[in-house]
């Protein structure tokens, strides 16, 4: 589903228009508050539910996380460093989820990463994940197969 607008919580600051990357994020020029003028191009990123300072813009959960007849409210909070999703279920029950945001200077919003040193430029353009290559336990590269091994069905 797509997302949708609570003009009453809405003031018009354009945040949403700013980050949505299919561009279809507008503010109504009679009553200058956002809304989408495509939802069928919705790519339900949640950028500008994540982006909006009054949490006016809400979006349906995907059923893998929040079955029908749910509600999800999700909402950036800048002074904890935190993104946090609060999912109501139809029986009335509560789920609620946080995770950091991570376009902060290293280190600055997610304590751990602070412990640890900051990528030099090699390992920013390698193909691994951050730290993949300790938590796999391996010290080069990632372990290859060879053509003749593979068709053979041996895969270390």
């Amino acid at each position: 589903m797509p997302t949708f607008v609570y003009m009453t919580r809405c003031d018009g600051c354009g945040h949403c228009v700013d980050i949505c990357p299919s561009d279809i994020m507008h503010i109504d020029k009679t009553y200058r508050r956002a809304m989408n003028i495509e939802p069928n191009m919705c790519w339900e990123c949640y950028s500008c539910v994540k982006a909006c300072p009054q949490n006016a813009i809400d979006a349906r959960g995907y059923a893998d996380f929040a079955p029908l007849g749910h509600s999800v409210r999700v909402r950036r909070e800048e002074d904890k460093g935190m993104i946090s999703w609060k999912i109501k279920f139809r029986d009335g029950r509560e789920k609620d989820f946080v995770s950091p945001i991570t376009t902060q200077p290293w280190g600055e919003k997610i304590p751990k990463l602070a412990e640890t040193k900051v990528p030099d430029n090699e390992a920013v353009n390698s193909q691994h994940l951050y730290d993949e290559p300790r938590g796999l336990e391996i010290d080069g590269g990632l372990p290859t197969v060879s053509k003749d091994k593979f068709k053979q069905g041996v895969y270390y």
